[in-house]
């Protein structure tokens, strides 16, 4: 009932997923990422916990492909899941139960996995993989944003659309996008819209918010003001 994108940037560092799905709030329960270990999701008749353990196995120094087969062995419902990672040697592999839904299938590379489940056809993955490769050279985002439309050009989820996602991580311990479109008539069209918004407004806000190298970041009250009083708000910090 979904196809994602696990992927890795080895110039940056970067982890993300993408993700769309006929089902509703699809980031909530299927995109995995964690800095400096890799990306995950966790589809079909989805379970939660495989995501963290896969990453988990992963941080440990398990290959994507011993993290998934640790992950699944004492799920009984193995069957029914779809499940793939890629890790930051950019290794991927993916795990289609013998039981998920047609079409369904998988295909990896180096630094990318694509998986998918009731899809209109193969040619969802394969147009997806196609054009997350002619996009080499982009921001990571913009190649899962482009290969996620031509997925979905080629046919995407069998029974129709209502909810995407796109989460990455670089260096912190959470997210820098953290993206979420749950309930809506043209979900990857929203969430395209959604990330232009986080491109004009949250890129600024990261490169001042505490983080790992600058754990206070920005804390001049003047520097904050004068910002504010340029978009023409009249706001002021108390000073005591």
């Amino acid at each position: 009932m979904t196809w994602s994108i696990c992927a890795h940037d080895p110039e940056t560092g970067a982890f993300a997923v993408a993700v769309a799905t006929c089902a509703f709030a699809v980031g909530a329960s299927c995109p995995y990422v964690r800095s400096g270990v890799g990306a995950v999701s966790t589809q079909s008749i989805t379970n939660r916990y495989l995501g963290p353990a896969v990453l988990d196995a992963m941080a440990r120094g398990l290959s994507p492909e011993q993290a998934i087969r640790s992950a699944l062995a004492g799920d009984e419902g193995r069957g029914l899941r779809q499940l793939h990672a890629v890790d930051r040697h950019g290794r991927s592999a993916a795990w289609t139960g013998g039981n998920c839904v047609e079409w369904c299938g998988d295909v990896g590379g180096k630094h990318a996995s694509f998986a998918g489940n009731m899809l209109a056809g193969p040619a969802v993955i394969a147009a997806t993989a196609e054009a997350f490769a002619a996009a080499a050279g982009q921001p990571l985002a913009e190649r899962l944003l482009l290969a996620m439309e031509a997925g979905e050009a080629a046919g995407g989820d069998r029974r129709g659309r209502q909810s995407a996602a796109l989460v990455l991580t670089t260096t912190e311990d959470f997210p820098d996008i953290n993206l979420r479109v749950d309930d809506h008539a043209a979900p990857l069209g929203e969430l395209r819209r959604l990330y232009g918004i986080w491109a004009r407004d949250a890129v600024p806000r990261l490169a001042i918010a505490p983080r790992k190298a600058d754990p206070a970041g920005q804390i001049d009250l003047d520097v904050f003001e004068a910002a504010w009083r340029a978009r023409g708000l009249d706001l002021r910090f108390r000073r005591g």
